[in-house]
């Protein structure tokens, strides 16, 4: 029986492979990339790894050429907080790229990489499409956090990220200031209700709607609480803009310095 790596080298022995067996098209979208993944797994809900907790993330099949052999490697890739974690799937064979990812995938399950869809009946949305959406929904480390955070840390300021700031209070705050007790909060527009953009859901709206008043009033009762224990507390939307947003976060957070006794001229602490 004639293995693959035999049969690679026998297809491209005297030439390396044509790009278009490996190599994405230059200048496509991530909407393009992605389409094109979903196409090769067989579905949004086919690309899933488990991370364990609970916790899944959407991966893609990646095609890297080696030059000195003149084969083709399939590899699994996907985000783990802030990681990029690699699985080396084998070498695909096939004169296209839809097939040599397509192929990479077939590896995938075939070593128990990638975990099974969830069935309707163990979500509440309305279709995989929809399940995969909130699955993507990130609960820290937004666009909208890492810009707000870049730029007070180029302002000099330090700060905790996605900490509690107060031990015996189980809510987490997106950046904590724990000397000038300041805690900064930057909400989603959908999630909690921006009364700008936020639009009800048009399927399963009852559910939907219940669920962003629940989080409205917890918003609420988290700033009374904190604010009764003596914090700061700065509502962020991720449509504002960043450099307004600094602007108000650093005037809070440098005038709490201020105040504190004895250290109008000490420097912000890191914390």
């Amino acid at each position: 029986m004639t293995s693959t790596a035999d049969r690679v080298e026998s297809r491209w022995a005297d030439k390396p492979p044509d790009q278009r067996a490996w190599k994405g098209q230059q200048g496509r979208t991530r909407k393009t990339a992605s389409l094109e993944q979903d196409r090769a797994a067989g579905g949004t809900d086919q690309r899933w790894v488990d991370l364990g907790d609970g916790r899944q993330a959407r991966a893609s099949v990646e095609l890297k050429l080696l030059p000195r052999t003149r084969r083709i490697r399939a590899y699994l890739r996907w985000s783990d907080r802030g990681r990029s974690p690699t699985r080396y799937l084998g070498e695909v064979e096939h004169a296209t790229r839809v097939e040599n990812l397509a192929e990479g995938w077939r590896l995938a399950w075939s070593r128990g990489l990638l975990s099974a869809p969830d069935t309707p009946s163990k979500s509440w949305a309305k279709n995989a499409r929809v399940r995969a959406v909130m699955r993507a929904n990130k609960a820290r480390d937004t666009g909208p956090e890492r810009r707000l955070r870049s730029l007070l840390h180029r302002r000099g300021l330090r700060y905790r990220v996605d900490a509690r700031p107060m031990c015996d209070l189980r809510r987490t705050a997106d950046i904590v200031f724990t000397a000038a007790r300041v805690a900064v909060f930057v909400d989603g527009c959908y999630w909690h209700g921006c009364p700008d953009h936020y639009r009800p859901a048009r399927v399963n709206d009852r559910f939907w709607q219940e669920k962003i008043d629940g989080n409205r009033a917890r918003d609420r009762e988290t700033n009374r609480l904190l604010a009764d224990a003596g914090w700061s507390v700065i509502r962020v939307w991720e449509h504002e803009d960043p450099a307004e947003a600094a602007d108000r976060v650093e005037l809070v957070v440098r005038g709490a310095a201020l105040a504190r006794p004895n250290q109008s001229n000490a420097p912000l602490p890191r914390v």
